[in-house]
């Protein structure tokens, strides 16, 4: 945990899932500012406890779930109320159920204070927690319970809102005794620190350490593609976990060894465990990749490698997507900041070439980033969008289509960029939206053009001194304007129908009225202007009453010869000279603010045009129906469920979509245009159209249809959108339209992952796409992640600086770095400012090097199906510190084994111990647990497990316990210990594999093997899975018992600031916990820390110990530790009477809950049960601090 002001805010959020009137959290906010000096130890992860700064989960959704808030609230009372019994607080996650079961928070200074040392193995973790001074301790208690005054009685009055009591003598004279007694402590404790050595002089050589000169730069000794070199540990890189080390000349040899390709049987066929196939989504060669990628990355990952080490046939085909529009862009801004020419002054030709060479520079750069990230691809098999196979399959698709009508040619309205000269998909259009009159920047405008009102102006009608009023927002586009509608209800305009306006500046133009229950009588006038050839509604309207459609517009974004005088001006330069022609003529109204949305094109930032053009189209309806089908019966499942339903809608809604673009990037439409000598007569122009995958081939296909006919053929300059070869990718990129062996074998695939923002553009046209050309479905099933925002939830943006390169994150970068990039884009000066101002403030040190494993896990651990996603680098690096637990956990258990040892040959064995046997059996859970959420893409989930069973029971619990097994006990246990340390620490790395594959191979390449295990890599070892002869819930119920008193001690002993000679008293209040614990006094010690003096164990029957103090750890046991004379009873007395009136509270609430009639109506048995050992538990805490105060009272007597 943070400083105050950070714990104050951490508890506030707690406090709103919890009881309010509580007055133990009202105590939480004073203990909050102890926490960190008497918790040390307490990992957020366990807790729940989550910083405001640093978004947690496997987090974040579970932060959304209400059980989530039950399960925090209880993580933070345990926490800050060590002494009171949580059980009570469990019925929540238990009966209302979390997809986690708990949170996992995004580690940050309890990271630090679990890490292990390099030289000091695993006993920080273990030690007592420092002592917060008396001074310190009293003024929370103070602050917390709200008082200003000293003493109870001041606590008192002031809970009674009125001011302190006036104190007797006696109370007085208590008091002067009580402060006497209290200065003299405090001359003793300034005498002893004086005289004794001090702490601080100690700890120098620590601070020193911290200061050292950084290692020098890491130089990798393994050739390229051969297996690393291990490193000694007393090497400078390994003595801890350094990334760069770690990660480096394993990808190579991976490769080369061929495991990234799939294996299959002898026969050809796929191994009898199944196959698994993912193709990657391809980047777009436009630039680097973004922490976007880096998400969906690491998502397949996972799911390859837990495919791969399950012994399935695995591929993971990479490729890169070459983005017409999108590159075309990039490399003419390119062009025109560095040599200041556009693509025409090149021709076409030499701007093809240069942007081929732009591909093959970015291409590299996006393989390195996909190598670092540590994706298994076989890259054997990787493919481009313009490969000659790949546009071989899209040639084939487009002639297939355009044979049998389902690609047709029509002059319909189409999103036009003026600046690029090309339409547009609606993915490539940004709506912004205006509240009202608002100023924008547009491509070739020196000045800032108005958006954001209506302008109101009238027609005359023909013949008549009538006006008619209409309104609009694009008031140059009355230039294109055919008619007039009204609602044939309207009795303002009856009269008008079937009459004519007439146009004040095109001669000639006459606008008839019609009359069309489209209208909305009740908006702006009731009278709408109708410009079918620029507008979509007035598009319907135009053919359905079959009016005039004139184009007004150049492809540049000028005036054509249709606008009359104002042929040759800029658009919105006629906006502003047609108003003030209104007003010449006495027909302009009036102008007011208007909320709307103005579409721009994504890259060129240009203002959108709808303008009417001949395009090649795709018949929508007739593919959608089967891609819909295939998902409602079940043959396809979309994840998460909202992605399902946007699918169905927008699947059921669909349009015909525009597949030509007007650029010179990408792959050329493979149709021919018939030029007939002397004319086509009356031939239809779609008619001289002529596909073919060769000239030849078009060519035989216009002289059958035009016999006798002499023609000439003319490709079509025009290329096809994007996403129409993507569309290809699942079944292209596995040789499609040939009949290839990867074909038949590994297709349909097996899982899609993207973003949830392309499932329309993208994987519902694979669906439909694949199920046309295929008779197949593309894949089983689609997991939609979310989109990846900055810390402050605004949307990545180079404008906005906050765009993440992951090389950035796992490499390391600093500030001035980060600055240099920006100016090597293709950004605004301005832009350039305002993204520098950013990165001063989001990275004023530069990004530390995080690594791989950690951005990997950190990306999984986010990922819970919900919202978009807030990311912090601060995180990541934050997840290094885990990392650096697995290696000094690994070293450690290396230097533990005996340089004879030899693993058994299997890990099955049950262990000799308890302590053995429950982290075996917690192992075997683990294992159990995680491939369930694997299987369920429950990735956050999974991402909570395998940290719990690393850091709270493997560090924490049994690396420390066995070194007391190891230390005190018989051979044969030492023995036994040894081999199931060495069996949870190889569970444990072949577990977390998948998460983080560079940190496991290193470490697990230095592990011993097994007899007759010849398994060369980690990655393709077996997959720990559930295994029925580990499962022991008895050792886990009778461990947790061991490991709840260990826990009470060592809160006790750092409430009281007890440091050393301390004795723990066990009382157990059954034959089966006295046994156990019995049993279990060494472990008990040995897990409490240094200070331990000894272990007493009483039985239930027994007299409870005076002048202790006491913790109930359940029902069936209570510590206690003698405090007498160490502690300040007056104050512990009134500490414990609150703890007495919360449990009394406490009682009574359960004992309403359980004797509702509603309540025994409606829940279950075990709901039931739950509650009522809720009210025991309620019980047993109520005894046992009554008991205390007793025992309280009895010392002052003494």
């Amino acid at each position: 945990m943070g400083h105050d002001g950070e714990n104050t805010t951490e508890i506030a959020g707690v406090l709103a899932c919890s009881c309010k009137t509580s007055p133990l959290w009202l105590i939480a906010c004073g203990l909050a500012r102890m926490h960190r000096h008497i918790y040390p130890s307490i990992n957020p992860a366990t807790t729940g406890i989550h910083h405001p700064s640093t978004p947690s989960d496997p987090g974040k959704a579970v932060t959304q779930n209400l059980s989530s808030c039950n399960e925090a609230r209880r993580n933070v009372f345990e926490a800050l109320h060590p002494r009171a019994s949580l059980s009570h607080l469990r019925h929540d996650v238990q009966t209302r159920g979390s997809s986690t079961a708990g949170a996992l928070c995004f580690p940050k200074t309890t990271l630090d204070n679990h890490a292990i040392g390099a030289s000091e193995g695993l006993e920080d973790a273990t030690n007592t927690p420092p002592a917060v001074p008396a001074d310190e301790k009293k003024s929370i208690a103070e602050s917390a319970a709200g008082a200003h005054a000293s003493g109870a009685d001041a606590g008192a009055a002031a809970a009674e809102g009125g001011a302190p009591k006036v104190k007797t003598a006696k109370e007085l004279e208590k008091e002067r005794k009580k402060a006497e007694k209290q200065a003299k402590f405090e001359a003793k404790k300034a005498k002893a620190a004086q005289s004794a050595p001090k702490p601080a002089k100690e700890k120098k050589p620590k601070e020193k350490k911290v200061e050292e000169e950084p290692l020098p730069e890491y130089v990798e000794d393994t050739p390229e593609g051969e297996k690393k070199r291990i490193r000694s540990f007393e090497d400078p890189h390994f003595k801890a976990y350094n990334p760069i080390a770690v990660e480096s000349a394993w990808y190579s040899w991976w490769e080369k060894e061929g495991f990234f390709k799939p294996e299959f049987k002898s026969d050809g066929k796929v191994k009898d465990e199944g196959s698994f196939v993912i193709v990657h989504p391809p980047p777009n060669v436009t630039g680097a990749l973004h922490m976007g990628h880096a998400l969906g990355d690491s998502l397949q990952d996972l799911m390859v490698r837990w495919n791969r080490m399950q012994g399935k046939t695995t591929l993971w085909l990479p490729g890169c997507d070459h983005a017409g529009i999108s590159t075309q862009s990039v490399v003419e801004n390119m062009l025109w900041r560095k040599e200041g020419k556009t693509r025409h002054d090149l021709g076409r030709a030499n701007f093809v070439d240069t942007v081929w060479k732009w591909k093959d520079e970015y291409h590299k750069r996006i393989n390195k980033a996909l190598t670092s990230l540590g994706g298994s691809f076989d890259w054997s098999r990787e493919a481009f969008t313009m490969d000659a196979n790949l546009s071989a399959a899209v040639t084939e698709t487009w002639v297939k289509l355009h044979e049998e009508g389902t690609i047709y040619r029509a002059n319909r309205l189409v999103n036009w960029c003026t600046k690029l000269n090309t339409a547009l998909s609606n993915l490539e259009v940004v709506n912004k939206e205006l509240t009202g009159r608002t100023l924008l920047d547009v491509p070739g405008y020196e000045k800032k053009v108005e958006f954001g009102v209506i302008v109101h102006f009238k027609y005359p009608i023909e013949g008549s001194d009538e006006l008619v009023e209409v309104a609009t927002t694009r008031i140059e586009t009355m230039l294109g304007d055919t008619g007039i509608a009204v609602h044939p209800k309207d009795e303002r305009y009856k009269h008008l129908v079937g009459k004519t306006a007439i146009h004040p500046f095109i001669e000639g133009r006459k606008l008839p009225i019609i009359a069309d229950e489209y209208v909305d009588m009740e908006f702006g006038t009731g009278a709408v202007k109708l410009t079918p050839a620029h507008d979509p509604n007035d598009f319907t309207l135009g053919q359905k009453h079959k009016l005039e459609f004139i184009n007004i517009l150049t492809d540049n974004g000028l005036m054509n010869e249709n606008a009359g005088p104002y042929k040759g001006q800029k658009r919105f330069d006629v906006r502003y000279s047609i108003q003030d022609d209104l007003k010449a003529k006495g027909l302009y109204v009036d102008k007011k603010d208007n909320a709307m949305k103005v579409p721009l094109c994504e890259k060129s930032k240009d203002i959108i045009e709808p303008i009417m053009k001949p395009q090649w189209w795709v018949r929508m309806k007739e593919l959608a129906e089967p891609a819909l089908e295939a998902v409602r019966d079940g043959r396809i499942k979309i994840r998460p469920e909202t992605a399902e339903k946007s699918y169905y809608r927008w699947l059921e809604d669909i349009n015909d979509w525009c597949i030509s673009r007007q650029l010179w990037w990408g792959h050329q439409c493979p149709v021919y245009f018939a030029d007939i000598e002397g004319g086509a007569g009356d031939i239809p122009e779609e008619k001289l159209w002529f596909a073919g995958r060769t000239e030849q081939e078009a060519e035989e296909k216009a002289k059958a249809a035009l016999p006798g006919k002499t023609f000439t053929l003319r490709r079509d300059e025009d290329v096809l959108d994007t996403w129409f070869s993507s569309g290809l990718w699942p079944f292209s990129t596995l040789g499609w339209p040939n009949k290839t062996h990867d074909l038949e074998t590994l297709y349909p695939t097996s899982v899609l992952e993207t973003g949830w923002d392309i499932l329309f553009f993208w994987i519902a046209r694979m669906i439909m796409l694949g199920l046309k050309m295929t008779g197949e479905i593309p894949f089983k099933e689609v997991y939609c992640h979310s989109l990846v925002r900055d810390s402050e939830g605004r949307k990545m943006s180079k404008s906005l600086g906050n765009v993440v390169d992951p090389l950035d994150v796992i490499s390391g970068i600093q500030l001035e770095s980060l600055h240099e990039k920006l100016l090597q884009g293709n950004l605004h000066p301005s832009e350039v400012t305002k993204a520098t101002k950013y990165q001063k403030t989001a990275f004023p040190d530069g990004i530390p090097q995080c690594g791989a494993d950690a951005l990997r896990f950190t990306m999984i651990n986010a990922t819970t199906g919900g919202g978009d996603i807030n990311l912090d680098v601060k995180i990541i690096h934050g997840y290094r510190k885990f990392c650096n637990k697995i290696f000094q956990a690994t070293k450690y258990v290396l230097g533990s084994l005996p340089q004879d040892f030899v693993p058994a040959k299997t890990g099955v064995a049950r262990g000799k111990t308890l302590a053995e046997r429950w982290i075996l059996h917690k192992m075997n859970t683990a294992a159990k647990d995680i491939n369930l959420a694997l299987e369920d893409r429950e990735f956050s989930k999974s991402t909570l497990i395998i940290y719990r069973y690393w850091y709270n029971e493997l560090c924490d619990v049994y690396i420390e316990n066995s070194k007391a097994i190891i230390r005190d006990g018989t051979e044969e246990e030492r023995n036994s210990a040894i081999q199931t340390l060495y069996t949870s620490l190889e569970a444990a790395l072949t577990m977390i594999h998948p998460f983080m594959p560079f940190l496991t191979e290193e470490m697990w390449q230095r592990i011993p093997r097994r007899p007759e295990d010849e398994t060369k890599s980690i990655m393709v070892a077996k997959y720990p899975t559930y295994t029925k002869e580990l499962d022991d819930p008895e050792s886990e119920r009778a461990y947790e018992l061991v490991l709840g008193c260990v826990k009470a001690a060592r809160s006790l002993m750092a409430e009281y600031a007890l440091k050393d000679e301390v004795e723990v008293i066990i009382q157990t209040y059954n034959d089966t916990a006295l046994t156990t614990v019995k049993e279990q006094v060494s472990s008990i010690k040995s897990l409490s820390g240094k200070g331990i003096k000894g272990v007493e164990i009483l039985s239930s029957d027994a007299t409870r110990p005076a002048g202790c103090v006491a913790y109930p750890v359940s029902t069936e046991a209570a510590v206690f530790l003698h405090v007498k004379g160490r502690v300040d009873i007056d104050a512990e007395i009134a500490k414990a009477q609150k703890k007495v009136d919360k449990a009394k509270s406490n009682i009574q609430k359960q004992e309403k809950i359980l004797n509702d009639a509603a309540y025994i109506e409606k829940v279950s048995d075990a709901v039931r049960e739950t509650d009522q050992k809720r009210l025991a538990d309620a019980k047993q805490e109520l005894h046992s601090f009554e008991e205390t105060i007793k025992q309280f009272e009895q010392l002052k007597l003494e």
